[in-house]
């Protein structure tokens, strides 16, 4: 991102330099005020642009996710913890989980303390930041 800024920083003195050396030339002195408008206009515009474009570059698209089933079952967790932990990295509460899957939220309580114990953490958003690590979860 730095060599970015450089190369915009060098483009802006390159267009003052040519808008202070157009000043000069017949053009600037026949047609005035609004050729200068123009010029910064245009200037800015392709500046903007390429500086718009190079700075928000989209990375390349990565590979589909695969589940480590290694780390799952070096970890002990079940497919119902699984899915547990799925439903819960995407954002729903102990209640909805437990609608979704049909079993009480007792019994999804007692899935996420499991969970909490397999990997070692004591949060939800710590369980979901290491399955991501370990690739459990996308």
């Amino acid at each position: 991102m730095t060599r970015t800024i450089i190369i915009y920083a060098a483009l802006l003195a390159v267009a003052v330099f040519l808008l202070e050396w157009a000043q000069y030339q017949y053009l600037a002195r026949q047609f005035g005020l609004e050729i200068f408008i123009l010029l910064i206009a245009l200037g800015f515009g392709v500046l903007g642009v390429w500086a718009g474009m190079r700075l928000t570059r989209q990375a390349a698209p990565a590979s589909p996710f695969q589940r480590n089933h290694a780390a799952q079952t070096s970890l002990g967790i079940t497919e119902r913890e699984y899915e547990v932990l799925m439903a819960m990295a995407g954002g729903a509460s102990n209640k909805e989980i437990a609608r979704d899957l049909g079993v009480s939220p007792n019994t999804v309580k007692t899935h996420l303390a499991r969970l909490f114990e397999k990997l070692d953490v004591s949060k939800r958003i710590q369980a979901i930041e290491k399955a991501r690590l370990l690739s459990l979860i996308p």
